[in-house]
């Protein structure tokens, strides 16, 4: 690093990297960003259709597991990650789940786009491995198979688990949603309170 870069403090780096990655994104062939675009509206576009339960919220909640295994909580949660500039972590974890059903003669090219677009250093939306993960999945793209990813989405699931979920729980997006499921339930309550008592005096009257 010369001397003048090294003079600059660390979140200016940061920055200047993160600008980097941006930038060579959407620099890249567009063909491969529009397939990932159009798979991960596909996954989303009937979670994004609806609002979800304060049951649903509260299992979310419970366990990251539990939040995981819903499309609308993992929009939610997506929603979350894009407001702290880290969305690629789910990005890639979806990727590789949908790699997991590519065709056989399919998988050694789009394992080689997967491995370039998040996996190699200063990939464009890269994401944060060990080195030893990093190498493990480089040498698994020489044999592509539906497990090449294994090692590399499990990292990212649990980062995600363990950093990401803890800020997204105590965050006002989650407490504007158990705000609004509340609102909602104290208007049904009162409603059907209101049906009750018109109900009672519609009989009263007959009388």
């Amino acid at each position: 690093m010369c001397k003048g870069l090294a003079t600059l403090p660390a979140t200016c780096l940061k920055s200047a990297k993160d600008i980097k990655h941006k930038i060579s994104f959407l620099l890249q062939k567009p063909e491969t960003h529009a397939a990932d675009q159009k798979q991960m509206k596909e996954k989303t576009a009937a979670a994004a259709k609806r609002v979800p339960t304060a049951a649903e919220v509260d299992k979310w909640k419970e366990s990251f597991s539990h939040m995981m295994s819903s499309e609308t909580g993992r929009m939610v949660f997506t929603s979350f990650l894009r407001s702290e500039f880290s969305e690629e972590n789910m990005d890639f974890w979806l990727t590789c789940e949908d790699y997991k059903t590519t065709a056989p003669s399919k998988l050694a090219t789009r394992a080689k786009q997967i491995y370039q677009q998040y996996v190699e250093a200063d990939a464009p939306k890269e994401v944060n491995l060990d080195a030893s993960t990093r190498e493990v999945t480089r040498q698994n793209m020489e044999n592509a198979c539906p497990s090449c990813f294994d090692k590399a989405q499990k990292m990212i699931y649990t980062l995600m688990e363990k950093d990401s979920y803890r800020r997204f729980l105590n965050s006002k997006l989650i407490q504007e949603m158990c705000q609004t499921q509340t609102t909602a339930a104290q208007e049904k309550k009162e409603k059907k309170n209101c049906d009750c008592a018109g109900n009672r005096q519609a009989l009263t009257g007959g009388a």
